[in-house]
């Protein structure tokens, strides 16, 4: 006899919330009891997280938290509102889901560590799920104190860190793409400036959305890194994303990150090692293969263009 698992997704129109409500609407031994999202959840307000609870109509199974201040700038600027959301908010959810004794998916983020660069060393290494934290943002600092909350609510709960994200919605992915298309229409001039001095993986949300999938039905607990397979830096993201959609006149200039004016600092080098969670068969796959099923995805700019 199939079991039915029930979700409760919040965050449901962020690119990670919609990939799991359309692959768990498929899905017939899944049911979504309630996929909310702001204005009609204040994830941070303990009593909008008691009514949603109260008001289920059954119990539920797994809760995913894809609900997150992103924008790494406004954090810096509005640190309240960020701690509010990334830090406050998990911390509700953990104590909700601990009381209904249901299981609870917080997803996190690789900007917990310093992404600093050891001169020392030949090659960077990736970032292994036990090793030292040391956010340098408002942003990292924020998520770090989500997880930190959830942690001391129950072990038994399962933390995912994942990066540069990129699914329906706004991201990088899309920016680049309109900004060629813009230069394309004329509006705009010149090439694209894109820092080359970051390097992370970046991660499509679809692939994500199955990978958190698959770990929930292994009942895993803990924590885990998840993210696309290789690694790259944004520039070289985006002379993929440009090549890919048939941009190839569009030049792109290498900068480097003191070039812009950022109020948030961003890691150097955030790459996260996913062998945890491959020791046990959840693998994304890598970002350039993830990247052309995006494009040619009913998400991607290109195919909305090619349909307006």
């Amino acid at each position: 006899m199939k079991v039915t698992t029930r979700w409760v997704i919040i965050g449901c129109r962020g690119q990670l919330g919609t990939a799991l409500v359309r692959q768990l609407e498929a899905d017939p031994e899944s049911e979504i009891l309630a996929a909310v999202d702001l204005p009609e959840l204040d994830v941070a307000d303990p009593e909008a997280v008691v009514r949603l609870f109260d008001g289920l109509g059954g119990d539920a199974d797994v809760v995913v938290n894809a609900a997150a201040f992103t924008h790494v700038d406004r954090c810096e600027r509005e640190p309240e509102s960020a701690r509010r959301a990334n830090a406050d908010a998990p911390g509700l959810l953990a104590r909700a889901c601990d009381r209904v004794g249901c299981g609870l998916v917080h997803v996190s983020t690789d900007y917990v560590f310093s992404g600093e660069i050891d001169p020392e060393q030949a090659r960077p290494q990736a970032y292994r799920e036990d090793d030292p934290t040391g956010p340098n943002s408002e942003y990292g600092r924020s998520k770090l104190a989500g997880e930190e909350r959830v942690r001391e609510i129950s072990g038994e709960f399962l933390i995912v860190r994942t990066s540069w994200v990129f699914g329906r919605g706004r991201n990088f992915v899309a920016a680049i793409l309109g900004q060629a298309e813009s230069r394309h229409r004329g509006e705009a001039k010149g090439a694209l400036r894109v820092v080359d001095d970051q390097c992370g993986r970046p991660t499509y949300a679809v692939d994500l959305a199955g990978g958190i999938r698959s770990l929930c039905g292994l009942e895993a607990v803990g924590t885990y890194h998840l993210a696309g397979g290789g690694e790259a830096s944004w520039w070289e993201l985006a002379r993929a994303t440009l090549d890919s959609a048939g941009y190839t006149d569009v030049v792109v200039d290498r900068i480097r990150t003191s070039d812009l004016d950022l109020d948030a600092p961003r890691p150097a080098y955030s790459v996260l090692d996913c062998s945890k969670a491959a020791e046990q068969g959840v693998r994304l796959r890598d970002w350039r293969a993830a990247l052309d099923a995006y494009l040619g995805s009913e998400d991607s700019p290109v195919q909305l263009q090619a349909l307006s």
